[in-house]
């Protein structure tokens, strides 16, 4: 007996073909040199264990077993952990981060990168938790008036060690809620300007000596995700219900400082009340105070941009919690009478904390085309006009794009539509987070999903479909290079021995399954939506550093892969794959006692996991051929050129390392890292077989997907590909985009476009990805005190890159 499978053989019941991780523990492979490296230690290793990348395989892999308590297999656990060590799985980088022993204890919103929320307090508590949240902005989902909101008062004890005192204090908070000019340094603070400082302070935060009425709802906000996010709820719900003529004082003063441990983020430094505080005034500023003064038929500040305002200055405070940023996903129906003012939002409105999408349909295609065409039928004129406003604005900024949500997974199986309403709250409860005050709220929320045109909405990145009213996806990579049984260095590319391709297609699978396990035990976990987890048993498992496989395993470069006869076993295999990892999932939820899951197959940005070994991120080509990956760390400089006391440690060790480093004047108090970043798929000699990202046809792409939509995500059960696709402005004008977009996106589920220019145009601070000639690379290297980066990037790897390669 195994365990975790009683009355049958745990291999043969998976269909693995012998125990290729084996249970011995493996050494860990080798993170990539510089990125990699600085990647693993800035979010995933935990300084205070020493962690290597074995070690974190071991805490992963026992932490996930765990959740089966008693019924846990050593076996798999043993198999699990090498898996991860090798990394053939790399699960997500959440999993990686907080993955341990204690994770039974822990609750699923800190293991899940998508989510959505239908309000405001729930999106706020899911972003705290570190979830990507999508939400839908549709009319018939705005349900909160906030001009309906009660009088709000804050209060913050001026014992309380962040309220200001001193003059630097009293300039920093002048600059961090915008009482100064931008840029307005210590020095220049002046003696006028520290009194109006001090004015605002008294005028808006209630001290003992401006009591607030006696009738006042007085509420202390407790220090916790859960606490912050219950006095978002009070307020939100007395909202929906009504309560103008009440007065609600919400009392900070129980929240820890800035810069003290957050437990359960592995010690990262706290934001402290005056960030919450700071949300809390824009919100009375600019969204509650002006819909009081709305009139009936103003257009503007209608529920569905307040509820858009109000996510927006709430995100912007997760932005700067220190160990986390906001990810958020925004979509409104085409055919809602505010659509061209939310098409228009982010770039007018500086509403810069969420991709912003409109929901779309056939109905909207074909309406495009007849306008196009001359027809002049008042929903066809609507459907051009919103197509050529999102198109203009997005050739422009890149935003918003467009979500065929009659695609969605959800609408074509009316799964979205059977959820049920609750009236009792139970659809947002958890054993750390009961909403009560928002019950009624939500109970409307319910109904009205079920007649909503779109019920189903995406997560940031797109990729996956998840009801309106709140639902999770836990997703994992795989990396199918990197379950290769041999030293890759040792290979020729395409020609790989019978024995060595049959294992090594072998580790594939096995890693397909185990990630399948893997991530249907994390639907085990107490969760803020346990509801609807029991209902979908969503998840996404999806592949990463699919070029370098490709390369690798048959040879086959990006044209190559566009040819199916060519390509045919690479495009079998991803069948296979597919297949596999299906079959797994339900009988693997049969085994548990599970709902069948709703959702599968996925392909995600990967960003964070692809780093670590150097691989093309998801199904995405590489960026450049060599280049500059900044990062970002927070962190300044004093006046003496030394790095702040709360700046990261690890800006110093780079600095004294000489990797190039910046300070942010965009981004005031972070910096940026540049990592010179040589592919994998550079160093594996592909020479010019390669095609970057901006060397592909967009049509050549829109191919790609189609392919991985067809052969990975499949006809059932599959979510959808995370894509970003760059439509270069010096090669193609606005009508060649549009012309792209109506020939190409109908026949997706979901693809970003990017209209971009060159880099030296953009006109921006700093690029994520900054191409270096050759020569200048190099140098860049030489300078940089690193032995791993001088490994990893050679002369014979630069003249990989230039096409020459010695291989």
């Amino acid at each position: 007996m195994d365990g975790s499978l009683p009355g049958a053989d745990w291999a043969r019941h998976v269909r693995l073909p012998g125990a290729s991780f084996g249970t011995v523990p493996a050494p860990a492979r080798a993170l990539d040199p510089g990125m990699g490296i600085a990647v693993a230690r800035r979010t995933i290793f935990r300084p205070e264990d020493k962690e290597d990348f074995g070690r974190v395989a071991d805490r992963v892999a026992a932490g996930n077993m765990a959740l089966l308590g008693a019924e846990a297999d050593p076996v798999e656990q043993a198999r699990l952990r090498n898996a991860i060590a090798s990394g053939a799985l790399i699960t997500s980088g959440r999993h990686l981060q907080h993955g341990d022993a204690a994770q039974p204890g822990r609750n699923m919103e800190v293991f899940t990168n998508c989510a959505t929320a239908a309000a405001s307090f729930s999106l706020f508590y899911l972003l705290l938790n570190g979830s990507g949240v999508g939400r839908a902005y549709d009319d018939d989902l705005a349900v909160v008036d906030w001009g309906r909101a009660p009088r709000l008062l804050l209060r913050l004890d001026p014992n309380h060690a962040d309220w200001p005192r001193t003059r630097a204090d009293l300039h920093r908070f002048g600059a961090e809620f915008g009482l100064l000019p931008w840029g307005a340094t210590l020095e220049a603070f002046s003696a006028e300007q520290e009194a109006a400082v001090r004015a605002w302070i008294v005028r808006e935060v209630v001290t003992d000596a401006t009591a607030p009425p006696n009738d006042a709802i007085r509420h202390a906000i407790a220090d916790s995700r859960e606490g912050w996010a219950k006095a978002v709820e009070l307020l939100e719900s007395m909202a929906f219900a009504g309560a103008a003529d009440r007065t609600l004082l919400l009392d900070l003063s129980l929240i820890r400082p800035r810069g003290a441990p957050i437990g359960g983020m592995q010690g990262r430094p706290a934001s402290g009340p005056l960030s919450l505080l700071r949300g809390l005034v824009a919100l009375r500023r600019h969204v509650i105070e002006p819909a009081r003064r709305r009139g009936p038929d103003d257009a503007a500040l209608q529920p569905w941009e307040q509820a858009l305002l109000v996510d927006h200055y709430l995100s912007v405070e997760v932005q700067v919690g220190g160990a986390r940023r906001a990810a958020r996903m925004a979509t409104k129906n085409w055919r809602d009478a505010g659509i061209l003012r939310f098409i228009r939002a982010k770039s007018e409105g500086g509403l810069w904390t969420a991709n912003n999408s409109v929901m779309v349909d056939a109905a909207f295609w074909d309406g495009v085309r007849a306008a196009r065409s001359g027809s002049t039928q008042p929903e066809h004129a609507h459907a051009l006009a919103v197509f050529e406003e999102a198109t203009r604005c997005a050739f422009i900024n890149g935003e918003p794009g467009f979500i065929n949500g009659d695609r969605l997974e959800d609408m074509r199986v009316g799964a979205a539509r059977a959820k049920p309403v609750h009236a009792d709250g139970r659809d947002v409860r958890s054993a750390r987070y009961r909403a009560d005050h928002a019950v009624p709220l939500l109970a409307e929320l319910a109904r009205r999903a079920q007649t909503a045109c779109f019920p189903v909405t995406t997560n940031p990145c797109g990729e996956i479909t998840l009801h309106v009213t709140g639902g999770y996806c836990v997703i994992a990579d795989f990396a199918p290079l990197l379950a290769c049984p041999v030293e890759l260095g040792g290979m020729t590319p395409g020609a790989v021995p019978a024995d060595v391709a049959a294992a090594w297609d072998a580790r594939v699978e096995d890693s397909v399954r185990l990630g399948v396990r893997f991530l249907m035990r994390a639907n085990l976990m107490d969760a803020l939506y346990g509801e609807e987890v029991r209902r979908t048993n969503r998840m996404g498992l999806g592949p990463t550093g699919l070029h370098e496989w490709a390369w690798m395993r048959w040879g086959l470069g990006f044209d190559d892969l566009l040819d199916e006869d060519r390509a045919a076993p690479f495009w079998a295999m991803l069948d296979r794959l597919s297949a596999a990892a299906k079959a797994e999932a339900l009988a693997y939820a049969d085994q548990l006692g599970l709902a069948e899951p709703v959702t599968i197959t996925t392909v995600k940005p990967a960003g964070t996991t692809s780093k670590l070994f150097g691989l093309t991120e998801g199904a995405h080509l590489p960026p450049r051929r060599q280049y500059l990956r900044w990062v970002q760390f927070k962190g300044t400089k004093d006046d003496g050129g030394a790095w702040a006391a709360d700046s990261d440690p690890l800006l110093a060790e780079y600095e004294a390392r000489g990797y190039p480093i910046r300070t942010l004047r965009s981004f005031p108090g972070m910096a940026v890292v540049g990592f010179p970043t040589l592919p994998l798929i550079q160093r594996l000699g592909i020479g010019d077989r390669l095609v970057t990202a901006p060397e592909a046809s967009p049509e050549d792409q829109y191919r790609w997907l189609s392919l991985l939509e067809r052969h990975w995500i499949g006809a059932e059960r599959g979510n959808q590909v995370s894509y970003t696709l760059k439509v270069f402005t010096d090669r193609h004008d606005l009508e060649a985009f549009r012309a792209m977009l109506l020939d190409h996106q109908p026949h997706i589920r979901c693809c970003a476009i990017l209209p971009s220019r060159p880099d030296h145009a953009l006109g921006y601070e700093y690029l994520p990805e900054e191409e270096v000639p050759a020569g200048r690379f190099a140098a860049l290297v030489e300078s940089v005190r690193d032995p791993a980066l001088h490994e990893a990037v050679d002369l014979a790897h630069l003249q990989c890159a230039g096409g020459v390669c010695p291989i």
